[in-house]
């Protein structure tokens, strides 16, 4: 009588291949997480110099507050002699708009100094006529017409103006017409780390 014999499979090949298959999807998950900590890292490196960009912005923008200023005391120290363009104190005695962002428009402007945040001053000052080295009511020599400057209070006033509060009101009350004041554009370039640069236009009345 014959009897069969069921030889048993081997199985050590079927863990093998397991085993392989769970190293390679670590090794994919391992990838994964890789790239995503580097994404994340430059993500943050990213944020951080945009951030640190703009707090150099804003001081360029602050610092550029202390050139107007000094620009203005300049323009009150030499009051009597703005009808003359003055190119060696940043001064024109003429309105011109140029390429504020070129180079060679800040040849002649007046560097006022660099600040303890590293943000370098320099300022131009254009008076609001049409004609230069012309007083404010003067004529033009090339054209033969009036000088036309932005002006606070027009010297072709005739009457004197009301009363103004803390005034007299009473009938008769004496009116006094205000001295001429002719505006004067101050344009302030602030140059700060990391190249940072910044244009600040203010408009100052200076009375006559």
């Amino acid at each position: 009588m014959m009897h069969s014999v069921r030889i048993p499979r081997s199985r050590a090949a079927i863990p093998s291949r397991a085993r392989g298959a769970v190293l390679f999807i670590a090794l994919i998950v391992l990838v994964a997480m890789t790239l995503a900590g580097i994404a994340i890292m430059r993500s943050v490196d990213t944020a951080t110099l945009i951030a640190g960009n703009l707090a150099f912005k804003q001081g360029t923008v602050q610092s550029s507050d202390n050139g107007v200023e000094v620009a203005y005391q300049w323009l009150l120290t030499n009051r009597a002699a703005l009808s003359v363009s003055n190119a060696g104190q940043g001064y024109n005695s003429a309105i011109v708009s140029p390429a504020w962002t070129n180079p060679a428009t800040w040849a002649s402007a007046v560097t006022v100094g660099t600040d303890t945040a590293g943000n370098t001053i320099s300022y131009q000052i254009h008076r609001m006529c049409n004609c230069p080295d012309v007083p404010y009511n003067g004529v033009c020599a090339v054209t033969a017409l009036s000088n036309q400057c932005a002006l606070d209070n027009p010297a072709a006033a005739t009457a004197p103006p009301a009363p103004g509060e803390g005034e007299s009101f009473t009938v008769g009350a004496p009116g006094y017409l205000q001295d001429p004041k002719v505006y004067y554009r101050v344009t302030v370039r602030s140059q700060g780390p990391r190249s940072t640069v910044s244009f600040i236009q203010a408009m100052v009345a200076i009375a006559l």
